[in-house]
């Protein structure tokens, strides 16, 4: 600060300085190199290199860096030179003052500090001129050094020496980079250079850009040494250790439901006490986010270490929230619910704990303790290994681990275990550690009889000096490639043992280990091999003994392993890799690099290339802990009711039992469903709580187990075919349907009037269960597939005639209507529809596909070993329960209807597939009908139900709490929904008013901070705020990815609890938790990756950009609820710290009006008439129009910046409310046409604008006086294609008056909108929307089947395009030369837009075409090196075209002729399948394989072939439409080659 004395002492005066360089203590410099020279080597080389030219030096973490730069100051300072002033810059305020300290401390010089919290930004000139006259050493921020510099405040010819540390950070548009690009290069007289980096964060991609913009040399001061002695000194091996013997699972999930439980009553209690207390709402967050790391910490010691150390890890847990004092009744009640938690964690493991333990003292030949989980064998392990170790170190054994909790709980551990008193715990290091403390600490407590631990949780900072080690043990992985080299380095440091801990078999810890190594390219000689790989190389046998011990080379350790093929493996796959060599000898850097070259120009974050896996988040409110509860439970009920469009159609109304309470619009909300020829209104709606006994809820479960799997799934498990018993899935341990994370009850309820009333139907329920137990004790269910009897006779007595006989009732005939009955031989419920007059189970068996029955009664002996007792009674015609179906999806048969009756179709209703059956064979259940219907709907309506509960559960932990707002669930389910949903909604029109929403707040935030900073600077600076890659990173750091819908509904696939799915898909993704972690492995860009099928677990495929386009969709949401005030509120919880500070617009405008402004002659009052308003601030309007070609100290380049982006939101926010029906596609189109620079150059012109820009540049005048030459002149087809593009200087001029209206208007967009709008009219309409030529014709050929090749030439002077077209009876062609190549494909594709609307064809009439086509993507553009070698057309010619060979994979056939007709400018085909259902199943064959369905699909295909007629061809039945294309394709390919129009190739 002004007036304080500078660091080192000395005289102020001008002339001390030249005297006191000379008198400079040269015996300092000696004794300063001494001490250099006797700590190592290598700092006094960097210093000698230094000394002579510019360098950049890459250090170890462990180099002394500040001796290098003192040495480096004092040689420079007594120097002759006239330059006298030396600038040292470091990139953080840290380093600063640590340089300063370092350099004060050691140099007889005087040094002061520089940063923005000094107020150095506020400096004028004089006071720069004060502190030059004062210090000699200036140590600040390149900031400051490069503001001072664009101020002339310093001159780079006064300095002699110039440090930068962390010169690394030299690139882009770092203060680094511009302070060489600006003035360093340009300079006549340049400093000496001196960079520093660390040899961990630099890639060999960097080197060459590094040294051109450094000016420098790169040096290596280790260089072959360092590898040679990393060679013969660091000896390293891996210990592999066992997985976990001792299963946890009931455990964990005993634990989860703990946390479950605390977490809901801490909730609870944020409810309660929402809005007494100001901070509350962080305080809450404060005790949630202590509770999960608690139990986080519990589980990660629980399979990292075992039972035991699991419970120490409560222990300290509860020890430390013991010591937290709070004041508030609410706070002490929040810190008594995580003390709960944590003393039942407690006594759970404790319980476990008393009935695992064998003994209570672990020794190291005792395997009991491990066997019965009590330690983990990673931990045994690491004691065999430290046990190895003992008598020889003197040095203490550094062991990284990845949390802290591991080492005080293996601290706490050893200190209770006797067998383990030689070892010695001497300090835990975090990332504050302090050299200082370490230290003394050694000093103090080192025990020279023990063997002394040394934890560290993770990399230390750079510069902190590690002690010297025996012995380096990665008891975790390392997480990090930076982490992985500095453990390397810190072994080598140390000349001691580097030693990893990996587990048998376990591929995910391989496969990050090999990413490491992979990823990791030291600084090194590309031809010497990098030897710090793990595994080591066991080229001598004798290193491997015979009873599988593995001894480290150097030393008399032996990490003791048994031979697995595991590892044999991961030798192969190191291989594989390239990271071995056939010899087990690591590759070379060369090769590594060219790995981590490729990897690194993969897809980025937030790109449509890059696919993800992510997990799916739980809806918690669909837990609950009810399941074990003997006394019984409450829970909150609502209720579902049933409306259809039909008069009469009646639906049973169902019940929603769970634990938690909906949010309001959630639990009150209407969901419509649509069925094939009806619509069903379903409304949900609460009903308070209510409680069910133990007896209740175990019936309640019965019904609910019993219908779903009847309807859905399978009441039978076992079958015929595959030679297993045939049971009863209730009579089963199914206990595993029922889970804690998702756990609820769907009940029927008695019919009644009142919407609010639920009362459960218990007659439905009760009737239920019975048929359950008669299922249970039916000898029937015993029967075994291969009996040696066959036959199992049911003993009835036929008394009444009158009277149905089930297999459980007898029933009048004339009341057996809509009774709904199951059967007992497949476990299918029906309702009988009526009985059957004249027929009986002796009549004929009705089935083609199964004519080796002759009654019925004989297919159920044959099929089935059923003799009936009843054979006479009448069959029983049955109407059969439906699978689940998506009714959420309108597929709007009316429009069906219309497009079939252009094309003279009538469309065949599907009948009604009825199935006959013995009432014998029939279980009655007494429940109406309709209970069936709506059980039918459920699916569908728990589905939108729990996406609701998703987004308000997301809603909630966004907590957007301001005044008068309310965000919808619907709306937020809108944000998270993608176009693969198949929804009739999705986040594609939110998401494009949030990325103008976002640009739009971020401009005005860094416009208003950042006055100093020119438009480049600005645009790159929100370029990397707003960019997809940013987004994502914010967003996955919420955990967003989890919420985000990008899959369709899979109605088949839902299962309810106590459900077991007919389509399981088990989970193969190679992670345990639902939650997938974000590294490299789980990212793909493999194109045939299925996007949103999930697997059992919840994992799906996801788009990277859908997760940037998530977070854009949100704050579009939250602005439609709220304005930019909610719109705010939900950035800054994403991570955005922006925002409007009134004061900066202010102090803006107070800016403006400082400027000195003489204005000529109405210069700015035409402007202002023509514009329809007067600015407050006249300056800010000069500005606007002023160009940058004036050479004046302001131009309109940063109001352009702002006005750009208030027009892009302005206008999109018009779009959004005017079209409210228009798809996102359209409205995309729309803002494109409306948001452009050619458009803004089309506004100037038209309003006369452009007269007003001040320029002084000759071509900028030519080319505005050009275009309003060429200006809306029509080209020779009538469209209105400018044949030059407008100067962007016209379309700029617009914005940056916009920017300026909206600072002088104080951010009032109303006002700027009401300005610009009449300004901006007509905007373009959907009706009106013309597309470019080029992308019309491509949308209409996709549209209607046809391909259509191009041809493209440019000789440097204009570019020639050709289109060729080939519709069936005459090749179009369309010819365009202009200036560039996109202007004549423009053009060109506008003569044949012409030709094509000349023959009636445009987008408008192709709409009403039914064109079906292959299921493959089109490709309408055809290139050059896809087209004949002869200009001639193909098809035109005399020769045969040869297609094939045929690809007979499903889906191939129809791929081959897809290519060929687009070879050759065929059409695609069209099909026409029919289908047909049977009772008894179909069978096909395919090669050597037979399938099995219950549908049969036939279908034609037609080909119409240009200058030929068209060929028609069917193809073989198939059991699903697909196959069936391609049977036809196969077909009708065999006959083009029998009429000799293409040849096979075999």
């Amino acid at each position: 600060m002004e007036g304080d004395e500078p660091r080192g002492g000395g005289r102020t005066d001008s002339l001390s300085v030249k005297r006191k360089f000379s008198e400079i203590d040269e015996d300092s410099s000696s004794a300063s190199r001494m001490e250099i020279d006797s700590n190592g080597s290598s700092e006094l080389k960097v210093y000698e290199v230094a000394h002579t030219k510019n360098t950049i030096a890459l250090l170890e973490t462990v180099t002394d860096k500040f001796g290098i730069i003192k040495l480096l100051i004092k040689a420079m300072a007594s120097s002759d030179s006239a330059k006298r002033k030396i600038i040292c810059l470091a990139p953080t305020v840290n380093l600063v003052k640590q340089h300063c300290c370092e350099i004060g401390a050691h140099v007889n010089l005087k040094v002061e500090e520089y940063f923005g919290a000094k107020g150095v930004d506020n400096w004028t000139s004089q006071r720069w001129e004060e502190e030059l006259s004062k210090n000699e050493v200036l140590v600040m921020t390149p900031q400051i050094f490069l503001d001072a510099l664009r101020g002339r405040f310093l001159k780079l010819e006064m300095v002699c020496l110039l440090v930068i540390d962390e010169c690394h950070r030299t690139s882009g548009n770092h203060p680094y980079a511009n302070i060489m690009k600006e003035f360093y290069h340009k300079s006549t007289d340049k400093p000496r250079m001196f960079g520093l980096t660390t040899t961990s964060v630099i890639n060999k991609d960097q080197v060459s850009e590094l040294e051109n913009l450094m000016d420098s040399q790169i040096f290596n001061p280790e260089g072959q040494k360092r590898m040679e002695k990393l060679a013969s000194k660091v000896k390293e091996g891996p210990v592999f250790y066992d997985p976990p013997p001792f299963c946890c699972l009931e455990l964990k999930d005993k634990m989860q439901t703990s946390y479950l439980k605390f977490d809901a009553s801490l909730l609870r209690l944020q409810e309660m006490d929402k809005g007494y207390c100001p901070d509350m709402e962080d305080k809450f967050k404060t005790y949630q986010n202590r509770l999960s790391n608690d139990y986080q910490e519990i589980l990660h010691c629980l399979d990292s270490l075992g039972l035991i150390c699991a419970c120490l890890a409560a222990e300290i847990c509860l020890e430390k929230i013991s010591d937290v004092k709070e004041e508030t009744e609410t706070y002490k009640e929040c810190s008594m619910v995580c003390k709960q938690f944590l003393n039942d964690i407690l006594s759970t493991l404790g319980l476990c704990l008393q009935q695992e333990k064998s003994s209570g003292d672990l020794r190291q030949d005792n395997l009991s303790a491990v066997s019965s989980g009590l330690v983990s064998p990673k931990l045994q392990e690491l004691f065999h290994l430290l046990d190895s170790l003992r008598g020889e170190m003197q040095k203490p054994c550094l062991i990284l681990v990845e949390r802290i909790i591991t080492a005080e709980v293996i601290e706490r551990y050893v200190k209770k275990q006797a067998s383990l008193g030689y070892i010695y715990v001497l300090y835990l290091i975090g990332n504050n550690a302090s050299t200082h403390v370490l230290t003394q600490k050694m000093q103090d407590s080192f025990d020279v009889g023990k063997v002394n631990l040394l934890f560290i949780t993770d990399v230390v900072r750079e510069g902190f000096h590690m002690p010297d080690c025996s012995c380096m043990v990665c008891f975790d992985l390392p997480k990090t490639v930076c982490s992985y080299s500095q453990s390397q380095e810190l072994a080598e440091q140390s000349n001691s043992k580097s030693i990893m801990f990996l587990e048998r078999g376990n591929l995910r810890q391989r496969d990050h280990l090999y990413d490491l190594m992979r990823r990791e390219v030291p600084m090194q000689d590309q031809g010497t091999p990098n030897l710090k790989l793990c595994p080591p190389p066991a080229a001598n046998s004798q290193d491997v003994k015979e009873n599988g011990a593995m001894v480290i080379p150097g030393s008399n350790t032996t990490v003791y392993d048994e031979p697995a093929p595991n590892e044999q493996s991961a030798n192969k796959k190191l291989c594989q890799l390239e990271v071995l060599n056939k010899d087990l000898v690591p590759c070379s850097a060369k090769k590594k690099a060219a790995s981590s070259k490729s990897k690194s120009s993969s897809s980025a974050a937030g790109s449509k290339k890059r696919k993800e896996l992510h997990g799916i988040t739980r809806a918690n409110a669909l837990s609950g802990s009810w399941g074990e509860n003997l006394d019984g439970a409450v829970f909150q009920a609502y209720k579902f009711d049933f409306w259809s469009n039909i008069s009469g159609d009646a639906y049973s109304s169902f019940s929603l039992l769970i634990e938690s309470t909906l949010a309001d619009d959630v639990g009150n909300v209407e969901i419509g469903l649509y069925l094939v020829r009806k619509y069903i209104k379903a409304s949900v709606s609460p009903c308070g709580p209510i409680r069910l006994s133990h007896k209740e809820m175990v019936k309640a479960k019965c019904f609910q187990q019993f219908f779903f799997n009847a309807m859905f799934g399978k009441l039978f498990v076992g079958s015929k075919s595959l030679g297993t018993k045939r049971e009863f899935l209730l009579q089963t341990d199914i206990s595993s349907l029922w889970h804690p994370s998702f756990m609820f009850l769907l009940l029927p309820v008695e019919t009644n009037d009142l919407v609010s009333s639920a009362t459960v139907d218990w007659s439905a329920i009760n009737s239920c269960a019975c048929v359950v137990d008669f299922l249970k004790k039916n000898s029937l269910l015993e029967l075994h597939c291969n009996t040696s009897s066959g036959q199992e006779v049911l003993q009835k007595e036929e008394t009444e005639t009158n009277l149905i006989h089930f297999a459980n009732a007898s029933s009048d005939k004339n009341s057996i209507e809509e009774i709904v009955v199951i059967a007992i031989h497949t476990g299918r419920i029906y309702s009988i529809v009526e009985a059957v007059k004249d027929s009986s189970a002796m009549s004929p068996f009705e089935d083609e596909a199964s004519l080796e029955y002759a009654t019925y009664a004989e297919y159920f002996n044959k099929k089935y070993g059923i003799v009936l007792a009843h054979p006479n009674q009448p069959l029983l015609k049955l109407k059969q329960s439906h699978h689940a179906h998506n009714l959420l999806v309108n597929f709007n048969d009316e429009v069906i209807m219309e497009k079939e009756q252009k094309d003279s179709n009538v469309r065949k209703t599907k009948p009604n597939i009825h199935a006959h059956m013995p009432p014998e064979l029939l279980v009655r259940i007494d429940v109406p009908r309709s209970v069936l219907k709506s059980v039918y709907l459920l699916p569908s309506v728990m589905y939108r139900l729990e996406s609701l509960i998703l987004a308000s559960q997301l809603r909630e932990e966004i907590d957007c709490s301001i005044d008068n707002f309310s965000i919808s669930s619907t709306s937020v389910l809108e944000a998270l929904t993608t176009l693969t949903c198949a929804e009739a909604f999705s986040m594609e029109r939110l998401e494009l008013l949030g990325d103008s929403v976002l640009k739009y707040i971020v401009s005005c935030c860094l416009f208003l901070k950042h006055p100093d900073k020119d438009e480049g600077q600005l645009s790159r600076e929100r370029q990397s705020i707003i960019s997809n890659s940013n987004l994502h990173r914010l967003a996955t750091d919420r955990k967003l990815q989890g919420y985000i819908r990008n899959g369709a509904f899979e109605p088949r696939r839902w299962t309810a609890p106590g459900q077991c799915s007919l389509f399981p898909v088990p989970c193969k993704c190679g992670i345990d938790t639902r939650e997938v972690p974000l590294e490299p492995r789980f990212f793909t860009e493999n194109m045939t990756i299925k996007i949103g099928k999930s697997c059992d677990t919840g994992h799906r495929w996801t788009v990277s950009k859908s997760v940037s386009d998530c977070a854009e969709a949100l704050i579009g949401a939250y602005y439609i609820s709220g304005g930019l005030t909610a719109a705010l509120r939900m950035m800054k919880w994403l991570g955005l710290d922006v925002g409007f500070d009134r004061e900066l617009v202010n102090e803006a405008i107070n800016r403006v009006s400082l400027r000195c402004y003489i204005p000529k002659d109405d210069e700015l009052t035409e402007l202002e008439t023509k514009i329809r308003r007067e600015f407050s601030s006249k300056f800010l309007l000069k500005e606007a129009i002023t160009h940058s070609s004036v050479h004046e100290s302001y131009s309109y380049e940063r109001l352009e910046f702002l006005g750009d982006s208030v027009l892009d939101f302005l206008i999109t926010r018009h779009l959004f409310n005017t079209y409210e029906k228009t798809g996102p596609g359209e409205m995309t189109d729309l803002r494109s046409a409306c948001v452009n620079n050619e458009n803004f150059a089309q506004v100037a012109v038209k309003n006369n604008l452009h007269t007003h820009l001040q320029r002084c540049s000759t071509v900028l005048e030519t080319q505005i006086r050009e275009y309003l030459i060429s200006f809306s002149k029509p080209d020779e087809t009538g469209r209105k294609i400018p044949s030059i593009q407008g100067p962007k200087a016209l379309g700029d001029v617009v914005e940056s008056i916009a920017g300026a209206l909206l600072i002088d208007t104080r951010l009032d967009l109303e006002e700027v909108w009401r300005v610009f709008e009449p300004l901006l009219s007509p905007l373009v309409t959907p009706d009106k929307l013309q597309l470019p030529p080029y992308r019309e014709l491509s949308e209409l050929c996709d549209s209607l089947g046809y391909f259509f090749r191009v041809k493209c030439a440019n000789d440097g002077v204009k570019a020639q395009a050709m289109i060729q077209l080939q519709l069936d009876d005459a090749l179009l062609t369309g010819d365009g030369s202009e200036q560039t190549n996109k202007l004549a494909l423009g053009k060109a594709a506008s003569h044949l837009l012409k030709q094509l609307e000349n023959r009636n064809i445009s987008r408008k009439t192709s709409n009403g075409d039914d064109q079906s086509s292959m299921n493959i993507k089109l490709a309408c553009n055809l290139s050059d090196t896809e087209t004949p070698s002869s200009d001639s057309v193909e098809m035109q010619s005399t020769l045969v075209p040869v297609i094939g060979p045929i690809n007979m994979n499903k889906g191939g056939p129809r791929g081959t002729l897809h290519e060929f007709c687009k070879k050759h400018l065929w059409p695609l085909p069209t099909f026409d399948t029919s289908e047909e259902k049977s009772r008894t199943p179909f069978e096909f064959t395919d090669g050597n394989e037979t399938r099995t369905s219950f549908s049969s699909f036939i279908s034609t295909i037609t080909l119409r072939i240009p200058n030929r007629e068209a060929v028609m061809y069917a193809g073989e039945a198939r059991p699903d439409k697909k196959s069936s294309f391609d049977s036809a394709v196969v077909e009708l390919l065999y006959e083009l080659e029998r009429r000799m129009i293409l040849t096979i190739r075999k």
